[in-house]
C-alpha cells in the first residue's frame, strides 16, 4: 500500500464500498451538492446539480448522519461543466493520480455564470430556512461579478476567467519543505508549482522554489497597489534563527519577511516591514502582518461602494451624522464614513484585535471626528451609548450572534449596513433582527471569491416592517 493511500484510509464501514454512482441533487451551503444512496445523504464535492457521477467516499462512517465524497468520473455531464483551470484542484485528475485535490477552487469545474447562480440559490435557501425571508427586496438574488474598480498596479486579474484576484494567500509546507496546500478536510499536503487564483504579485515570488524546511505555514500579502509584499513564516517548533535567516535570504530582496505565531498573531521582523500598505477609495491603510484585509483585489472598493451607497441613498449618512463601524479592522469603512460625516459628525470605530486596532489609529490619526476603541463590540456598546444614525457591521465568519444583535437593536440606530462573508451566519442574524422588529430593506451579493463557493453580502437593515 502506498504512503498516499495510508494517508487516507477508508472508514471500516466503507471498506467494501469505496466508490458509488450517484445522481447529483441541489447545491448546498459549504461547496458541495446533495445526493442520496439507499436513503443516506452524501455531500458531493466537484459535482454540478443534475449530473450523474462516480464518486469516491472520503468520509463514510457507519454511524454518521451523512457521508462525504469527491467526484472521480462524470458519466452524464452538465452543460455548465468546463475544464478545470488548475490541475492540483481538479478532483478527477487528482484522484486519477492517487491523491485528493487541494481545497480552495472547488467550483473551478463550473462556468462562472453557473457558479454565481448556485451561490444565489444557497443564499436564498439560507435566508428562507433560517430567517423565513421569502420575498427579497429587489426580487430574486443576483450574485454580481466584481472587477475593475481597484488599483491598477497589478493587472493580472481577468474577470472573464475569474483568475488572478487573490492578493493574499495561505500555504502549508510538506514534510520535505515544499510549498503546498491541504486537501479538503485532510492533513494531506499537496506540493504546488502554481496558484492561478493568486495575483502576479504573489506568483512571481516563486515560493515553491524555496526550501522551506523548518516552516509549518506561509502567509503572503501582495497589495494590488504595487507596494512592498510581505511573506510571513510560521516556524515549526525548534526551528533555529539561523534557519529562518537562510529561508528569508531565498525570498526576493524587495519583499519584507517576518515570522508569526498563529496562536498569538505575534509578528517578528526578519527583513523589511512587518506590515503592508493597502489603498482604497483615495485612502492608504497600514495593515499589520496578522491583520485582516479583503483578499480580492477589487473587494475594498466594491464593499465600500455598496455600504456607503445603501446609507447615502437611504438618507442615513450625511454631514453631521453619528455613525459607528463595528468590527472595524484597520479602518476600511471608517475612513469613508469619516469623509461622509465631516468634522461636524462623529464615527466610533471598534475593533477587538489589539494589533489591528493600532493600525486603525495610525490610519485615522488625521480624522478628528473618529474615535478608535479597541475591545469587544458588546462591551463598547454598553460603555459608549449614543444616538446613532447608522451602524456598519462587518463581523467575522461566525456572525454577530443573538446577544450583539440585541444590543444593536437597543442602541436605536436608524439603519444598519451588515457586511457578511457567510450566508448561514448572515441569515441567522437576519432572523434575530426580524424577531426584534427589524426588516431586510436592501441586499447585494458580490462574487469576491470566483471558483470557490464563497460570496460576500451587503445588506441594509432598518427598524419596522
Amino acid at each position: 500500500m502506498s504512503s498516499q493511500t495510508q494517508s487516507h484510509p477508508q472508514p471500516a464501514s466503507a471498506k467494501d464500498v469505496k466508490e458509488l454512482v450517484l445522481d447529483v441533487g441541489p447545491v448546498a451551503h459549504g461547496g458541495h451538492c446533495v445526493a442520496r444512496h439507499e436513503g443516506r445523504v452524501i455531500f458531493v464535492r466537484h459535482a454540478i446539480p443534475g449530473e450523474k457521477v462516480r464518486v469516491r467516499l472520503t468520509d463514510a462512517g457507519e454511524s454518521a448522519k451523512f457521508w462525504r465524497a469527491d467526484v472521480v468520473d462524470v458519466l452524464e455531464a452538465s452543460p455548465d461543466r468546463v475544464e478545470h483551470f488548475w490541475h492540483a484542484a481538479d478532483s478527477r485528475r487528482s484522484w486519477g493520480h492517487g491523491h485528493p485535490p487541494v481545497g480552495g477552487a472547488e467550483f473551478g469545474h463550473i462556468s462562472l455564470d453557473r457558479q454565481r447562480s448556485l451561490k444565489a440559490a444557497v443564499l436564498a435557501e439560507q435566508l428562507q430556512r433560517l430567517a423565513g425571508v421569502g420575498q427579497l427586496p429587489g426580487g430574486d438574488i443576483t450574485v454580481e461579478a466584481v472587477a475593475g474598480s481597484g488599483p491598477d498596479a497589478d493587472t493580472t486579474y481577468d474577470a472573464g476567467t475569474g483568475l488572478g484576484w487573490r492578493t493574499r494567500a495561505s500555504f502549508s509546507v510538506t514534510p520535505g519543505g515544499k510549498l503546498g496546500m491541504h486537501a479538503h478536510r485532510s492533513d494531506h499536503i499537496i506540493p504546488l508549482r502554481e496558484m492561478p487564483l493568486a495575483s502576479d504579485g504573489i506568483n512571481r515570488l516563486r515560493l515553491w522554489d524555496i526550501d522551506l524546511q523548518g516552516i509549518d505555514r506561509v502567509e503572503v500579502a501582495a497589495p494590488a497597489n504595487g507596494s512592498r509584499p510581505l511573506v510571513l513564516l510560521a516556524p515549526a517548533p525548534g526551528t533555529k534563527p539561523k534557519r529562518l535567516s537562510a529561508i528569508a535570504a531565498q525570498v526576493p530582496d524587495d519583499v519584507s519577511v517576518a515570522t508569526f505565531d498563529p496562536l498569538t498573531d505575534e509578528v517578528q521582523q526578519l527583513r523589511g516591514r512587518t506590515w503592508v500598505q493597502e489603498s482604497a477609495g483615495g485612502h492608504d491603510y497600514r495593515v499589520s502582518g496578522a491583520g485582516f484585509w479583503q483578499i480580492h483585489r477589487d473587494a475594498p472598493e466594491a464593499l465600500v461602494g455598496a455600504v456607503t451607497g445603501f446609507l447615502h441613498n437611504g438618507g442615513f449618512l450625511s454631514p453631521g451624522s453619528v455613525v459607528a463601524d463595528l468590527y472595524a479592522g484597520a479602518g476600511l469603512f471608517t475612513a469613508p464614513l469619516a469623509d461622509a460625516v465631516g468634522e461636524t459628525g462623529s464615527v466610533l470605530s471598534v475593533e477587538g484585535a489589539p494589533g489591528t486596532s493600532k493600525d486603525a489609529r495610525k490610519n485615522l490619526h488625521g480624522a478628528p471626528q473618529v474615535e478608535v476603541i479597541q475591545g469587544r463590540v458588546e462591551r463598547i456598546l454598553r460603555q459608549k451609548p449614543r444616538n446613532f444614525d447608522a451602524l456598519v457591521l462587518d463581523p467575522p465568519r461566525a456572525g454577530a450572534g443573538k446577544a450583539v444583535v440585541g444590543q444593536l437593536i437597543a442602541a436605536g440606530p436608524r439603519a444598519i449596513a451588515y457586511v457578511s462573508c457567510d450566508p448561514a451566519s448572515f441569515a441567522r442574524d437576519v432572523g434575530y433582527f426580524q424577531q426584534g422588529g427589524w426588516s431586510l430593506a436592501g441586499l447585494r451579493a458580490l462574487d469576491l471569491y470566483p471558483h470557490t463557493h464563497h460570496l460576500e453580502t451587503v445588506a441594509l437593515l432598518t427598524p419596522g416592517r
